[in-house]
Parts: structure tokens; sequence; C-alpha cells
């Protein structure tokens, strides 16, 4: 049996599904924008990329939970 992926990871099915982008390549995409601060780093995604908040917000929880995120 699979393991459910709780927390933020949960949204990522859907963000992949909606946006047509694989998470690795969002992580990436944050990593390498510059931006450091949670809030900018969702209001980034929102507008350079159209992402809703919440998919944006469990993008950004996840990649800065990370080591070296």
């Amino acid at each position: 049996m699979t393991a459910q992926a709780k927390g933020p990871a949960s949204y990522f099915p859907s963000i992949e599904k909606k946006y047509g982008r694989p998470i690795g390549e969002w992580k990436e995409m944050l990593r390498a924008s510059g931006l450091t601060k949670h809030m900018e780093l969702v209001n980034w995604l929102k507008a350079e990329h159209g992402l809703g908040h919440g998919h944006a917000n469990a993008l950004v929880a996840h990649t800065l939970a990370e080591p070296g995120g």
C-alpha cells in the first residue's frame, strides 16, 4: 500500500496537473529566483506564473523546509 502525502506535498499532484511542470522544476525556479522570504516567493509564483495562493504556499513551504531550502 502506498502512503498518502501529507502537508504541503499533498498539493503536488494537482500542481503538476494544473500548471504542467514537475515539482522539481518549480523548486529549482524558486531557488533560482533570488528571493528568500516565504511571502516574497509566494507572491512571485502568483504574479509571474499564475499559481493560486494555496498551490504557491505549498510549494514555498515545502521547498524552504528542505535542507538548503
